[in-house]
């Protein structure tokens, strides 16, 4: 590919070009290598990711897992119960920030395999109150590799609707990973 910097074009002077450079389009990704890619996040930083989120103490409070699906994806299925309701009998925001905030998180900690990453933005929408039954919360990487990551996430309830959704930001810290009691780098 041929890129062309032009500065000082006008209808009465001639173009001036200020720098000329090629770049060649990256290679194409084999099945193969995306295969390998994804096995690698799913069985070595995804298993310890898991073992990190089981180990927080918070998440003692709830029946919730966690699964490294593949690279830049994850998912939570929790189980909502009467006693996260408010008063009027169903499911407390708080408990659709976490699950949607928890799977974007470690959507986009799966590229990150020295840093705990932390969240610094969170936008949610509520699309339907949930009672008790099963949750899942996909979360998934939309950009950013190196200090600062978005990821998106979505709630589903038992009958398969949308029940809520987010965007979050999520910074790298200055806390090792391999420092988190839970994380196991390789379980």
């Amino acid at each position: 590919m041929l890129f062309i910097v032009k500065v000082g074009q006008s209808h009465f002077a001639p173009v001036r070009v200020l720098c000329v450079f090629f770049t060649r389009p990256p290679l194409p990704r084999t099945d193969d290598d995306m295969l390998w890619r994804m096995s690698e996040v799913v069985s070595g930083g995804g298993r310890a990711l898991e073992s990190l989120y089981a180990s927080a103490p918070v998440n003692a409070l709830f029946s919730s897992r966690l699964e490294i699906t593949g690279e830049g994806t994850a998912r939570i299925t929790f189980d909502i119960t009467e006693e996260v309701y408010h008063a009027a009998g169903a499911a407390h925001g708080t408990i659709y920030f976490k699950m949607l905030d928890d799977a974007g998180f470690y959507a986009a900690n799966t590229f990150v395999t020295d840093r705990f990453l932390l969240t610094t933005s969170f936008n949610l929408h509520f699309t339907k109150p949930v009672r008790v039954g099963e949750v899942v919360a996909e979360g998934r990487w939309v950009s950013g590799r190196k200090r600062v990551f978005v990821a998106e996430s979505r709630l589903v309830d038992a009958e398969g609707d949308e029940i809520g959704r987010g965007t979050g930001t999520f910074m790298r810290s200055h806390i090792p990973l391999s420092s988190l009691p839970g994380y196991l780098a390789n379980p």
